[in-house]
């Protein structure tokens, strides 16, 4: 049957798959990604970066894999917190990642974080091969949700943990009224300085469709992960979700 994120797509009229479309829809707007990032949340996503971050703290990983890196911002914030030996981030959009990799040079941190064009739905990595995996606001944009997560458990190793950081939708009264309000505007801003509405009308209907708090867990604790936990941050516009491979 399938989660109804899973069918909300960047181009509705398009016949490719919502992986094909979520690889250009990023490819569209790489240059234009971290400048609107930060912009749109007013700068906030940093600080929820590092709260994920150091939720791995006392694991000490080694090995990270940060899926979905975009243009590795967790990934070298997860290297200057948690100074991991090996970082490798996959994304489905090879612009994103180029620019991933400039960053990492200029960060004098090459022989360290990595990058491959890989789909996390089918992981082209060994078993129990990661300490920890982290995803930063895109796990909204799998295709397949559960493999997913069935293959992010698979690479990690035993005693392993799962990061996942996620925009979500406020409940309470009036961080809701105003965050609805706040979606209307995405769309608006993004498309004048991206050219390319269709990604942020996406975006907040990607959110609005996504699995939030315990519902989110219960996926996670069916996949496999166990102590699964989450933690609303700035009154429920970002969650994290943690979970466990034992």
């Amino acid at each position: 049957m399938g989660y109804k994120a899973e069918k909300i797509v960047p181009y509705a009229s398009s016949g490719a798959s919502k992986s094909e479309q979520v690889e250009l829809m990023f490819d569209e707007i790489a240059g234009k990604y971290d400048f609107l990032n930060h912009s749109l949340s007013l700068g906030i996503d940093k600080s929820w970066r590092k709260k994920g971050i150091l939720a791995l703290k006392d694991l000490a990983p080694e090995t990270i894999l940060d899926i979905a890196t975009g243009t590795g911002d967790l990934a070298i914030e997860a290297y200057r917190l948690l100074k991991p030996g090996k970082i490798l981030g996959i994304d489905l959009s090879e612009k994103m990642t180029a620019i991933g990799r400039e960053k990492v040079i200029k960060a004098g941190l090459t022989g360290i974080i990595g990058f491959d064009k890989q789909d996390c739905a089918d992981l082209q990595l060994e078993n129990n091969s990661f300490d920890a995996a982290t995803v930063a606001f895109g796990v909204r944009n799998f295709e397949k949700l559960d493999q997913s997560l069935q293959e992010i458990l698979r690479v990690l190793k035993p005693g392993g943990k799962l990061m996942i950081l996620e925009l979500t939708s406020p409940e309470f009264f009036p961080v809701k009224q105003a965050y609805q309000l706040y979606s209307k505007l995405i769309p608006l801003v993004g498309n004048r300085i991206s050219n390319n509405n269709a990604a942020y009308r996406y975006l907040p209907s990607s959110i609005e469709a996504f699995p939030q708090g315990r519902e989110m867990t219960a996926i996670l604790e069916k996949n496999g992960f166990e102590n699964v936990d989450y933690k609303r941050f700035t009154l429920g516009i970002c969650t994290m979700y943690t979970g466990i491979k034992c």
